[in-house]
């Protein structure tokens, strides 16, 4: 392991707001906070909101400057990413926002029934073949449904159009409600570019934009009971065509030369 990683590592160690819990952990000592979320850690009754694959946080951390009456908590197995948002929150001093490092599959472990408000899913890997694994799937339904309120809602940004089809025909095949819905956000005059959905940024959503393509968004309210079944179909739907860029590379537009220079050279 780099020496970066190793000082992310000890930095998020001292960081009373992020929790690092791998299964070996949760299996010995269990999770405290599981249930008294608010009184024991927020000190509010604010609902609480979930990031899940968060990341470096961009969404935890930008939701939170934007919802002061929420509570935020970013999620994610790599604590070398969620450093940069957990940087951020300390050196901000933001006091609804917290990060929790293990594996989704395991969101019980840390939620009571009716202990999350809302779920944000951004820009997973679509799992093109395996339904089992894909974040927006009737099995991942029914493990939000143990943490989530009744009708808690489900938001979706992906830059993937198999993902973004596929999540609509699920919601739609099970008569979820759907309570928004965008095909090219970032040219989508309904929603302003002030607008949280296309405000906050994070880094695969830049990637997807610098390379031309179109990010979608789909929430919908998710029931605590009835049956989820998988839409028929969902495995016809045409997949991808691109691939990803490596980690490293990302161009930012804050970051790139004006025309004018660059004409110059």
């Amino acid at each position: 392991m780099g020496k970066n990683k190793l000082k992310k590592f000890s930095e998020l160690e001292g960081m009373d707001f992020v929790f690092q819990y791998p299964y070996s952990r949760l299996e010995n000592e269990g999770f405290g906070l599981r249930g008294r979320w608010h009184e024991d850690f927020f000190h509010n009754d604010n609902p609480i909101v979930l990031e899940l694959g968060c990341g470096k946080g961009e969404y935890t951390t930008g939701l939170a400057r934007a919802s002061e009456g929420k509570n935020f908590i970013g999620i994610d197995i790599k604590g070398a990413r969620m450093w940069t948002g957990a940087r951020q929150a300390r050196d901000e001093g933001m006091k609804n926002v917290a990060f929790l490092r293990t594996n989704i599959e395991l969101l019980s472990r840390f939620f009571a029934p009716g202990e999350v408000s809302e779920i944000w899913i951004t820009f997973p890997d679509p799992q093109m073949k395996k339904v089992r694994k894909r974040l927006t799937s009737t099995g991942f339904m029914e493990l939000y449904r143990k943490v989530l309120v009744a009708g808690g809602l489900i938001h979706l940004k992906s830059d993937s159009p198999f993902l973004s089809t596929y999540t609509a025909m699920m919601a739609e095949h099970n008569g979820l409600e759907i309570s928004g819905r965008s095909d090219d956000l970032h040219h989508d005059e309904a929603i302003g570019p002030e607008h949280p959905l296309r405000a906050i940024r994070t880094h695969y959503e830049q990637q997807w934009l610098d390379r031309g393509l179109s990010i979608k968004y789909l929430s919908f309210r998710l029931p605590s009971e009835g049956t989820l079944d998988e839409p028929p179909g969902g495995e016809d739907i045409d997949h991808d065509t691109y691939r990803s860029y490596s980690r490293g590379y990302i161009q930012m537009p804050q970051l790139m030369e004006p025309a004018d220079k660059q004409e110059q050279k």
